[in-house]
C-alpha cells in the first residue's frame, strides 16, 4: 500500500470526490445515518483522531495482545483501521479555521474578541459516508506474532460475533484471503451474523495484493462484495480483483483518509471502496429500519449504476454505488431467496460432517443456488510444500503466511492545529 502525503484537513475534503459523484451528498438530505452502529474489524482505530471525535462508542480487541477497547492501532500496517473508519464515519473538523483565529488572538493580543467555532464536526477534514453513525473498533493483529495472540482464524470469528452482540447492524470488513474457501469457525461467526440480521460488508481484495480472484471471506454466502473502480469507474486492475461475488463497485483509487495521530493520507484499495459501501448501508438502514440485511444489501445492488457488460458481471457486480438511488429509488417489493444464504451453503457444503439424511428427502443440490452469489465448495487444506494462504489488508500487506511482501509507506504525520 503506498500513502502520499496530504497537505492539510482543507485539500482532504476537497479530495473526496465520491461524496458528490456517487451521490452520497445528495443522500445526506434524507439521513446522515443517525441511529446506526457500525463496527469496523480492522487494525484498531486511532479513537483520539480529530475527525473521529464522538463517533467511537465502544470496541474490543479480539487479538488478545491489543488495547481492551480496539483503540491501539495494532500490526504490520496499524494506520489501516484508522483509515476505513474516518472514511466510514468521519466527522470532520473546524481545526484549520480554530488554528487561524488562535494566530490571530496571540499576535492581537486580544482573545476574547474572536470567538472560537465548535471542534467538530466541522466543514473541513475528514467526512465520512455516514458521518452520523457510530462506531465500533474491533483490531485485529495481522503480521506479527507475539506472544499470547490469538490466531487469526480465531480473531475474525470472535470479532465478527462480539461485533453482532454489542449493536452493530453493519460490519465493515476490509480484509480478505487468498482462498476462496473458509474454516468451519467462520460458519459459525457469519451465521450468526445472518441470523440477528447484520449485514456484513467486505472488500473484494486486490490484485497487486495477489489476489487474482475473490477470496474469503467476500466469498461467503450473504456478504456484500465491494470491487474498486478508479477516477473513470473504470475496474482498476491494481486495486480491485474479480470474482461470482461481488455485489458492488465503488471508488478505490486515488482515496483519503485519516491517519493515527491526526494526520491524512492518500491511498488506493478495495479496503477504500468497502467502508464507502459500509456507510451507505448505514444510511440504508437509517432511512429503512424495516428492511431485513438481506433487502438491504438487494436495493445497494439494484440501485447501482450498471457498468461494464450490460447486467452483473464478475468485475463489478451489479455496478456502481448511488446513495442518493439506494435511498429514494421506488423499488418494487423483494424477498430473499432462501437458497442464497450461509444457513443453506452450509447445509449443502458440510453435510459430509452431518448425520445421512434419508433417501427419501434429498437435498439440495448445486445447481440449485444462485450462480450470482454462489460460494465455493469447501477444499481440504495442502499438505504439499505449497506456502500458507495469505490473508491481505489493502493493497498487498501480508498478515498471514510464510512469505514476505514488501510495503512501500509515505506517511505524512500532520497534526492541524
Amino acid at each position: 500500500m503506498v500513502f502520499a502525503p496530504m497537505a492539510s484537513a482543507d485539500e482532504i475534503r476537497e479530495g473526496e470526490f465520491w461524496l458528490k459523484e456517487n451521490g452520497i451528498e445528495q443522500a445526506w438530505k434524507v439521513t446522515r445515518g443517525a441511529g446506526m452502529t457500525v463496527a469496523v474489524i480492522d487494525s484498531g482505530v486511532d479513537t483520539t483522531h480529530q475527525d473521529l471525535k464522538g463517533a467511537v462508542v465502544g470496541g474490543h480487541d479480539s487479538s488478545l495482545v491489543g488495547a481492551k477497547d480496539g483503540s491501539k492501532p495494532l500490526g504490520s500496517l496499524p494506520e489501516h483501521g484508522t483509515l476505513v473508519a474516518t472514511m466510514l464515519a468521519g466527522r470532520g473538523n473546524n481545526l484549520e479555521e480554530i488554528g487561524r483565529i488562535r494566530a490571530e488572538q496571540d499576535n492581537n493580543g486580544n482573545a476574547s474578541d474572536v470567538p472560537l467555532p465548535e471542534e467538530g464536526p466541522g466543514d473541513a477534514g475528514l467526512i465520512g459516508v455516514a458521518p452520523e453513525a457510530k462506531l465500533l473498533s474491533v483490531s485485529l493483529m495481522m503480521g506479527e506474532e507475539p506472544a499470547g495472540m490469538r490466531d487469526v482464524d480465531s480473531q475474525v470469528a470472535d470479532a465478527v460475533k462480539w461485533s453482532v452482540d454489542h449493536g452493530a447492524k453493519v460490519i465493515n470488513i476490509s480484509l480478505g484471503s487468498t482462498r476462496q474457501d473458509w474454516p468451519e469457525s467462520w460458519d459459525e461467526a457469519f451465521l450468526y451474523a445472518e441470523q440477528k440480521d447484520v449485514l456484513v460488508v467486505a472488500a473484494a481484495g486486490n490484485r497487486s495484493g495477489g489476489m487474482l480472484q475473490v477470496g474469503a471471506p467476500a466469498t461467503i454466502p450473504g456478504v456484500l462484495v465491494v470491487a474498486g473502480v478508479d477516477r473513470k469507474n473504470k475496474a482498476s486492475w491494481d486495486s480491485s480483483t474479480q470474482g461470482i461475488s461481488i455485489g458492488v463497485a465503488a471508488p478505490a483509487v486515488d482515496l483519503v483518509g485519516g491517519i493515527p495521530g491526526g494526520g491524512y493520507a492518500e491511498w488506493s484499495g478495495t479496503s477504500g471502496a468497502a467502508p464507502i459501501v459500509a456507510g451507505v448501508a448505514a444510511l440504508v438502514r437509517a432511512k429503512y429500519p424495516e428492511l431485513s440485511a438481506a433487502q438491504v444489501r438487494h436495493r445497494i445492488e439494484a440501485t447501482a449504476k450498471d457498468l461494464g457488460p450490460k447486467g452483473f458481471d464478475n468485475q463489478y457486480g451489479f455496478g456502481l454505488i448511488d446513495a442518493n438511488a439506494a435511498l429514494t429509488a421506488n423499488l418494487p417489493a423483494w424477498e430473499p431467496d432462501p437458497a442464497d444464504t450461509l444457513a443453506e451453503w452450509i447445509r449443502v457444503h458440510r453435510r459430509a460432517a452431518a448425520p445421512t439424511q434419508s433417501a427419501a428427502a434429498p437435498s439440495a443440490t448445486e445447481t440449485d443456488l444462485p450462480s450470482t452469489h454462489a460460494a465455493p465448495k469447501p477444499v481440504a487444506p495442502s499438505t504439499g510444500t505449497n506456502l500458507p494462504a495469505l490473508l491481505v489488508m489493502g493493497a498487498g500487506l501480508l498478515i498471514l503466511g510464510t512469505g514476505a511482501a514488501a510495503v512501500v509507506l509515505f506517511v505524512q504525520r500532520r497534526k492541524n492545529s
